[in-house]
């Protein structure tokens, strides 16, 4: 089953492959042309259409039942200079000269009808449904016609949906659909490549919070990094990164003697010193309270692994609820003990040998069956960091194909680290925010690869992170 956030993730992955969305369009009106000519006997059929894809998808549907035949008419419940979309709009021009097309219709219109195919509303609904719709819906409710929904019944996921004899589900059962509320349910290929589906790609940047107009600082997003001492440029490449993702403030808590270092990356970093020259029990209660004051935290870069100094990131992982990325040194506090990350929304970013130690296994046992449930065991999201990345939640998997063997540099791990702390404080859910930072991360490295080829750095990738997030929402602002 699929979520409409999921649809939409795959649909611009699709797209971002080589299938454009007008041939997923295309597809899904022939198929459902099929559908129903296979199934009624042939007569009149009337489709309602609203004035979004969904109702493209029934001008498509609409032009191939002609094709078949069948006596069409299209009830188009709004004028077509209502239509949102450009796709939406070329399908009904398409149509009309061939196709009987009542705009604005009422629904005096449908006396008399015997098979209509229900093409007002997509997936995503919720709350309460607005007129015309809601007239719409109640009639065909109490109409006693034969029904016929594409992918979801009009209204599903609201407080009030069409009621079909029949749902032809486009590429998947949706999320939470059934014959109770969908009738029989059909689920008919349209093309998508299965790449769309198992790899990350632009579309999972659905997930990504767009800022309000009005909002100011602090509200998009608050970074708390805790790492360095033996290592002064982890988590100074962790804090920018989060920036980078496009989170408002990054805090960077660490030894006092990296201060100076980590300051003079960026004049943008809140730098906490803690004195002496490694994370210790003395920081604990510090540490808490800085927690505390922050939406997501980062544990682990450049810390090091002094038996101190990882009892340290143990006790603040085991004593805060924020969401968190746990990388490098933090992942070593955490062998053998799973137990202190249930319920807690965390990232975990192994690299092979870290993962090793982490499942207690051989590098010839480590395959995607293995990191889903080591992700189970932990209650936690695992990226392990590889040609080809794996991440999971224990239930959902996707892989990411981005970056290169230029990225073997050392601090694109703590990159990747600070871009999913930098999502985690803007609210995205754990396993989002791994599957957008491992593709951002990716992409960047790519595109700085293009340029510096082997001579690349850290630092080039997050030069390269603004480009990619970029071209990436602009496939939700067509």
């Amino acid at each position: 089953m699929m979520s409409p956030q999921e649809t939409r993730v795959m649909d611009i992955n699709a797209e971002f492959l080589g299938v454009p969305t007008a041939t997923l369009m295309k597809n899904a009106g022939s198929a459902i042309a099929k559908v129903v000519d296979e199934r009624y006997e042939k007569g009149e059929v009337t489709v309602i259409c609203g004035t979004g894809n969904n109702g493209g998808d029934g001008f498509v549907a609409a032009r191939y039942l002609d094709q078949m035949s069948w006596k069409v008419k299209v009830l188009l419940l709004k004028g077509s200079d209502n239509i949102r979309t450009e796709l939406a709009m070329s399908n009904f021009k398409k149509m009309r000269g061939h196709i009987s097309v009542i705009e604005n219709a009422d629904v005096s219109e449908l006396e008399g009808a015997s098979l209509i195919i229900d093409a007002m509303l997509g997936t995503g609904m919720s709350g309460s449904i607005r007129e015309p719709y809601r007239k719409w819906i109640g009639y065909l409710n109490g109409s006693g016609n034969k029904i016929v929904s594409i992918d979801v019944p009009s209204g599903f996921g609201a407080d009030l949906a069409v009621r079909p004899a029949l749902t032809i589900a486009l590429h998947d059962v949706k999320d939470g659909m059934d014959e109770t509320n969908s009738g029989q349910i059909v689920v008919k290929d349209i093309g998508i490549p299965s790449e769309a589906v198992d790899f990350v790609g632009p579309g999972e940047f659905a997930y990504y919070p767009i800022p309000e107009g009005d909002s100011h600082k602090g509200q998009n997003g608050r970074v708390l990094v805790i790492g360095g001492g033996p290592y002064t440029g982890a988590p100074a490449l962790s804090g920018m990164a989060a920036y980078a993702a496009g989170c408002d403030l990054v805090t960077i808590a660490a030894p006092e003697n990296c201060r100076d270092v980590i300051a003079s990356y960026s004049p943008n970093y809140i730098v906490k010193p803690l004195a002496g020259d490694k994370i210790g029990q003395e920081h604990v209660d510090y540490l808490k309270e800085l927690a505390n004051e922050a939406d997501a935290l980062v544990i682990g870069p450049g810390a090091g692994d002094d038996v101190h100094t990882l009892h340290t990131l143990r006790e603040v992982i085991a004593s805060t609820d924020k969401p968190m990325i746990i990388d490098a040194d933090g992942l070593a506090s955490l062998v053998g003990q799973h137990d202190i990350l249930k319920g807690k929304g965390v990232v975990l970013t192994p690299h092979k040998a870290e993962f090793r130690k982490l499942a207690g296994v051989g590098d010839n046992a480590i395959s995607e069956d293995v990191v889903k449930r080591l992700a189970a065991k932990f209650g936690a999201t695992v990226i392990l960091k590889g040609a080809v990345d794996i991440i999971t939640d224990g239930t959902n998997t996707k892989k990411n194909r981005t970056g290169n063997p230029g990225m073997t540099v050392g601090g694109t791990g703590d990159v990747l680290a600070g871009l999913v702390g930098g999502l985690l404080s803007k609210g995205v859910a754990p396993y989002n925010a791994a599957r957008i930072a491992a593709y951002l991360s990716g992409s960047a490295g790519d595109l700085a690869f293009e340029e510096m080829s082997y001579s690349m750095t850290a630092l080039d990738v997050i030069y390269n992170v603004p480009e990619v997030l970029k071209e990436c929402l602009e496939y939700f602002s067509l």
